[in-house]
């Protein structure tokens, strides 16, 4: 008897047709074992809300607890990146042109590559702009990323969304009892029922809903999230449409420590909507928020224990401490897979460049791939390094990937090595580079460097001034 047959006969009646009994039994295609989960956890309803006090008691910093449960790294066959630049990211900053969208999500297909690897980017539909935006980005007929929108629990939002022409959207269910019970004036049981009704309605449009679990890391967990997902995965069964959750660690409290408890744990989080849920990885998406410096380890993980999707903005921009920078779960997929798949890493640098030029936004300079300084060394000794070896200093081949060659700037600790470096690397003059260290050129030049800084200069030496002082040396020297 063939595998599939033997699950849907016999004893026990196996497979995902169980769903409706408390204990699901069915052969996991992953694990390639028979996996039990002994609980079909109910809706909880409480009277008041559940805010996890001993854990967000407001008055000092938010408290990590263990319990010391592991649950297995369950990566996904296909895993990648979302954008949420223009919706998300857009809310932190003022709001892009048209063209600058366009521009964006032109330099977002070209970083994907053909294999998409960002996947889809979502966008607003409320003003006549960002429609207008939608529309140009849909007249570049390209495929990925695939254009998707956010809207609210509104009918006329879906009409709106289906006229569009649009597949996917997402919609906001926030699951914690901060915004059932605190913002919403709701219970879990009348929340539920509300949710439940908008998905049905989007679904009755034929269109994909991509529900937003907003502030997962303060809900509870089995009490209201892992129910609320069951019955979302159970409407995608009867509809036949795909219906997505994405995780959303809106105030960045998930941690990936192993053994952390819920609700911030971001592998129970995973686990427990991919395996008590029954949501598969293609379906799942994490959000995450950088306010405690977790947003790319979260992110990471989230992967790592069985999320697909990973949902980022170009530069990390977004609200308060902002998004999951793309550019970093690019290097992350690198990392992890051993390939770009495809990816062009070098519009890394023309994205960060265009941002500060064309839009004015100012990247902190020691912003990793993207700020000015972040493959640029001011220490001598390292500079010294540079020279002999690139690698010792470097993090990767910076100019292959990024289009970004290491750098020495020349500051008061710079010494010959770094002014060196400069004459090799930087400066036009077509001798420069043959004069090392040691010799007489380089030693006028940092006597001319070290008389700026003993005047009272706090900044590096450009270019130009640079230039000048090793002409004036070699002309001193009368070479």
């Amino acid at each position: 008897m063939q595998k599939n047959d033997w699950m849907q006969n016999g004893a026990g009646n196996f497979g995902m047709e169980t769903r409706q009994h408390d204990t699901k039994i069915a052969y996991d295609e992953n694990t390639h074992l028979i996996e039990q989960s002994s609980y079909r956890y109910s809706l909880q309803e409480r009277a008041t809300p559940n805010l996890y006090r001993r854990l967000y008691d407001y008055e000092s910093v938010p408290k990590v607890s263990f319990n010391h449960r592991f649950v297995p790294v369950n990566m996904p066959k296909d895993i990648w990146i979302t954008d949420t630049t223009f919706r998300d990211g857009q809310q932190a900053q003022a709001p892009f042109t048209v063209k600058q969208i366009t521009d964006i999500y032109t330099m977002l297909h070209r970083l994907g590559g053909p294999n998409g690897m960002i996947r889809q980017a979502e966008f607003f539909v409320y003003s006549k702009k960002d429609r207008d935006a939608l529309a140009a980005c849909q007249d570049l007929g390209y495929q990925f990323p695939e254009i998707t929108t956010w809207i609210r629990a509104a009918s006329k939002d879906f009409q709106l969304v289906k006229s569009l022409g649009v597949r996917e959207t997402g919609v906001l269910v926030s699951c914690s009892d901060y915004h059932i019970y605190n913002k919403m004036g709701l219970t879990r049981a009348t929340a539920l029922d509300r949710y439940l009704g908008v998905v049905k309605e989007i679904l009755s449009l034929g269109i994909s809903p991509r529900c937003h679990f907003e502030d997962i890391t303060r809900a509870d967990f089995y009490g209201f999230v892992v129910p609320f997902a069951e019955a979302l995965q159970e409407l995608s069964d009867e509809s036949g449409i795909p219906i997505k959750i994405r995780a959303c660690d809106t105030m960045g409290y998930g941690v990936s420590y192993p053994g952390a408890a819920l609700p911030r744990s971001v592998p129970g989080i995973v686990y427990g909507l991919n395996h008590y849920a029954g949501i598969p990885s293609d379906m799942l998406e994490w959000h995450g928020h950088n306010d405690f410096y977790k947003a790319v380890s979260n992110s990471s993980t989230a992967w790592l224990y069985g999320c697909s999707s990973v949902n980022c903005a170009v530069l990390g921009i977004g609200e308060r401490c902002g998004n999951t920078p793309l550019e970093a779960m690019v290097m992350e997929y690198a990392s992890l897979r051993g390939t770009t798949n495809g990816m062009d890493t070098t519009v890394i640098t023309e994205i960060a460049e265009y941002f500060e030029h064309e839009i004015g936004c100012e990247i902190p300079p020691r912003t990793p791939f993207v700020g000015k300084d972040f493959n640029i060394t001011r220490a001598g000794i390292h500079a010294d390094g540079l020279m002999k070896d690139e690698e010792i200093y470097n993090i990767f081949n910076t100019e292959k990937l990024l289009n970004r060659p290491a750098q020495v700037a020349i500051s008061a600790t710079s010494g010959q090595a770094g002014l060196a470096h400069w004459l090799a690397h930087r400066c036009p003059d077509p001798d420069a580079a043959q004069y090392d260290k040691r010799s007489p050129v380089v030693a006028k030049m940092k006597e001319m460097v070290d008389a700026e800084y003993a005047g009272g200069r706090t900044t590096t030496m450009s270019d130009r001034e640079l230039v000048f002082m090793f002409r004036r040396a070699k002309e001193e020297l009368g070479i």
